[in-house]
């Protein structure tokens, strides 16, 4: 039996041998409704008002509710908890009190199971995490016909009622269970919600109750909803959900694991909208494309010189990545860009202007795309083993250009300290190379001719010019068979040389 306080977290183990029943004494006789809340970092938990589980009477999840009415002169309480999985459970639990001036959270709920449901619903993919959660209801006081949901949207009922989404971020690279339940104890009550989460946005009653936001794998990301009441000046809080947008058990997208440029990005675009390829073969065969496409680009420069070609792609990788960093900022979550026409209009033209802009000094277009993206490279590198965020601008790219619903998104994500870090590296590796390639390149000709032309150039000089020693070199064919002649004796053994009797004279 365990024994809970009002407001008071407890911590506890749950198995499966061994289900428990939680109790509340003593409740005080102006609270109209209870939400008793149980959470666990990725293992299933049961929370039910009946020792038989019901549909409508019970929830399962690493973070689920109830919320119990109470009746009059009712002053104790009764939930049981259990779980399937083999593994024992650690678990954080709480009890609410609400009055019957405060909103309801799920009180209007018409879409899942229970018929108060006061959960937030989580559903995560590569791309975008969604939460869903019910419409609330107004408050009423105990043995009262609760309000009607769908009579009237006036003052007076349940749709002047606003929910406020909350976002909290743990520190990066953190998926300690302790650290995990710790931080959960800042989401659960609405005074705390405010003073440690980020308000996203606002909804009303008339907005459907859904809201995307990016994807951060190994982030574990708390979400939490407020409904408030601005005739009464009240508010109630919903469950708090939390995703690591991974998966703890599974081989392939597990939490623990966590990859040209111009031809690659393209292709991995193209196969991935248009084929059901898997993953691990679109990145083999986007490596093979990207490959191929930088041995195109280079053939053309070593064979014909064509300098006005490479150079547009050197600049469209620098406008690609300027036009990454600048919707990466707040001005990304702008509410017009969220069509995808503006999106990418605007995008396309910041990534033109660059190579437009440089097109009459190409060699400190070429020095500031090497620098500023290869630096860049470093922090994709960094990434594969220690969380940042930066990695993010210019994966939320390639994720608007996959999935047509996640310009719905929110990418808004804080700065933490590995960013800051990882941001000081990227600034200093940019500028020292940068000035490098400046001061190397000083006093030299802006390119020079293209390697086939010298190439050329220098065998028609050795023909013409008998005096010259390389005239005078045997034919490439001849020296690699003296060279190999020379390395076979290396390997022969010394032959006899006969009998050696010495003359009798």
């Amino acid at each position: 039996l365990l024994e809970f306080s009002l407001g008071k977290f407890r911590y506890f183990k749950l198995t499966r041998a061994f289900p428990e029943e939680a109790i509340l004494h003593h409740i005080s006789s102006n609270v109209t409704f209870l939400i008793f809340q149980i959470h666990s970092q990725y293992q299933n938990t049961t929370v039910s008002f009946f020792k038989t589980l019901l549909l409508n009477a019970s929830a399962t999840g690493t973070d689920r509710g109830l919320v119990f009415i109470l009746q009059p002169e009712q002053n104790m309480s009764t939930w049981y908890l259990e779980t399937a999985d083999a593994e024992p459970v650690l678990n954080v639990a709480i009890m609410l009190s609400y009055s019957e001036r405060d909103p309801i959270p799920g009180g209007c709920n018409l879409e899942f199971d229970l018929d108060i449901d006061p959960n937030i619903y989580l559903e995560y993919d590569f791309f975008e995490t969604t939460i869903k959660f019910a419409p609330a209801n107004l408050g009423y006081a105990r043995g009262t016909d609760p309000p009607s949901c769908d009579l009237g949207t006036g003052r007076d009922s349940r749709w002047r009622l606003q929910y406020d989404v909350y976002q909290y971020f743990l520190p990066e690279n953190d998926l300690s269970e302790e650290d995990f339940l710790n931080h959960l104890q800042r989401m659960a009550e609405v005074p705390q919600v405010t003073a440690n989460a980020i308000k996203v946005v606002t909804l009303t009653a008339n907005d459907k109750t859904s809201v995307s936001f990016s994807s951060l794998r190994g982030q574990d990301v708390i979400y939490n909803v407020i409904v408030w009441d601005p005739l009464l000046n009240t508010s109630a809080a919903y469950v708090p959900a939390h995703t690591y947008a991974c998966s703890f058990g599974a081989v392939e997208d597990n939490c623990s694991s966590l990859g040209f440029i111009f031809v690659g990005f393209f292709f991995y675009v193209l196969i991935a909208r248009l084929t059901p390829i898997k993953y691990d073969v679109r990145l083999i065969l986007t490596a093979v494309a990207g490959s191929v496409g930088g041995i195109v680009l280079v053939a053309a420069w070593w064979r014909f010189g064509v300098l006005l070609l490479c150079m547009l792609c050197v600049g469209l990788v620098l406008g690609f990545l300027v036009s990454a960093v600048t919707f990466f900022t707040p001005l990304g979550d702008l509410k017009i860009f969220r069509d995808d026409a503006v999106f990418w209009v605007t995008f396309s033209c910041i990534a033109i202007v660059i190579p437009v802009v440089f097109m009459y000094c190409l060699r400190i277009l070429n020095i500031l795309t090497c620098g500023f993206t290869g630096s860049y490279s470093v922090v994709l590198a960094v990434d594969s083993y220690v969380f940042t965020g930066l990695s993010y601008i210019t994966l939320n790219v390639l994720r608007r250009a996959l999935s047509s619903d996640f310009h719905r998104a929110f990418t808004y994500e804080p700065f933490q300290t590995n960013d800051f870090v990882i941001l000081a590296v990227w600034g200093m590796l940019a500028v020292s190379g940068i000035t490098l390639q400046i001061q190397r390149e000083r006093g030299r000709p802006s390119f020079p001719p293209h390697p086939y032309k010298l190439w050329k150039r220098e065998k028609e000089r050795r023909v013409t010019n008998i005096l010259d020693p390389s005239y005078h070199v045997p034919p490439l064919r001849e020296r690699l068979s003296g060279r190999l002649t020379q390395i076979k004796e290396l390997f022969q053994k010394e032959q006899p040389a006969g009998e050696r009797t010495p003359l009798l004279l």
